[in-house]
């Protein structure tokens, strides 16, 4: 499957979303900064399974009705900080999706995530991402599943991908930095994290309106887990 994950900056690069999903053959959409009020029902073909509504910028999760079947929503308001507190840019961080695979057969969790800004401490966004990886999971026990967004975690990611391991997933970025809008902030924001998937490659698309560059995930279900006993 190919999925692109996007922060549009407060919806700037929403009309560049028919081309990248024509471009790439995404079969798979997750938005950050999206405005879900005027979100469309489909993008080049991807139907919308779901946005966000306690902001009006927020997170959405688009997917290929002929390849996929949705299945159970799944929203996650996390720990706030005080930059969420103050000016309120968003109550739900992460947004999940399960979906059934249609020749496969098998059953799978996509997430759209989006973490507190740079304002927040890198502890308060592990807190996030734990607890929006324990979300996920009571969407179907074992189910493979693939968080991606925007993590707002420019430095110290070899101790979030410790951290990640540590929650039994694998944390992985792209080919190249995806966020260029400070000279002193710029790297690798947008990533991947997953369980029970084989992700050949993460490669990040080129810049177009919002300050966060999109990303390409290229990934297969595993191979499935036996059951214990």
């Amino acid at each position: 499957m190919r999925v692109i994950s996007y922060n549009l900056n407060k919806h700037r690069a929403a009309n560049e979303l028919e081309e990248l999903v024509d471009q790439h053959g995404a079969n798979l959409l997750c938005l950050q900064e999206a405005d879900t009020e005027s979100l469309p029902t489909t993008i080049a073909g991807l139907r919308l399974a779901e946005a966000t509504t306690r902001n009006r910028l927020g997170l959405a999760v688009y997917y290929r009705e002929n390849t996929f079947t949705a299945l159970e929503v799944r929203t996650l308001a996390v720990k706030k900080s005080m930059h969420d507190m103050v000016l309120k840019p968003a109550e739900e961080r992460m947004l999940g999706v399960r979906l059934h695979d249609i020749d496969h057969g098998r059953e799978f969790v996509v997430a759209s995530f989006h973490a507190a800004p740079l304002t927040a401490l890198n502890s308060l966004r592990r807190k996030q991402i734990r607890a929006a990886l324990d979300e996920l999971s009571t969407l179907g026990s074992d189910l493979p599943t693939l968080m991606v967004g925007d993590y707002n975690y420019p430095v110290y990611k070899e101790s979030l991908a410790q951290f990640v391991r540590d929650a039994g997933y694998v944390l992985t970025l792209s080919d190249s930095r995806t966020y260029t809008r400070y000279k002193y902030s710029r790297g690798h924001y947008d990533f991947a994290t997953s369980v029970g998937f084989d992700i050949s490659s993460i490669t990040t698309l080129p810049q177009g309106a919002s300050d966060h560059l999109p990303i390409l995930v290229e990934a297969s279900l595993g191979a499935r887990r036996l059951a214990a006993g």
